[in-house]
């Protein structure tokens, strides 16, 4: 083998790893500032929707950008079954560790404590919540 054809495969060799280091490095880069998002499903006791909907209304939803949680979108089902009694949304945060902390705190803040009283005044509201922590996949259209 010549010596301009080792030196060629080298400098090939070299430009492939090079060029996957930085692909390797931009994904890695790219998921790292990607958000993590949380599907919450609030299932109400019979007929207390309305007053659920006005907590978040009125309050829930400024006390979560309060601490950190960005408000994504927020759902009704249209199903019969779901649409008197529950409550879907989809809320992000910087990452798992500050989904944590942001919990913790909304959970601590007075005036969350305060809220959820008064709001609870006529009755209980919630039975059940589920919660789902997701990342969007490569080909989601609205990746961020």
């Amino acid at each position: 083998m010549s010596k301009m054809s080792i030196v060629s495969i080298a400098a090939a060799f070299s430009l492939t790893a090079l060029a996957a280091y930085f692909a390797g490095h931009s994904a890695a880069q790219e998921q790292k500032v990607s958000r993590i998002y949380e599907l919450r499903t609030y299932t109400t006791e019979p007929g207390r929707l309305p007053a659920l909907n006005k907590r978040f209304r009125d309050h829930t939803v400024k006390l979560f950008e309060k601490h950190g949680m960005r408000n994504e979108m927020y759902w009704t089902p249209t199903d019969p079954q779901l649409a008197e009694n529950t409550l879907i949304y989809v809320i992000s945060h910087e990452s798992a560790e500050a989904a944590k902390k942001s919990w913790a705190a909304f959970q601590a803040d007075p005036e969350w404590q305060k809220v959820k009283a008064a709001s609870e005044a006529d009755g209980k509201i919630l039975t059940k919540v589920t919660s789902v922590y997701m990342t969007p996949t490569d080909y989601s259209p609205n990746k961020k």
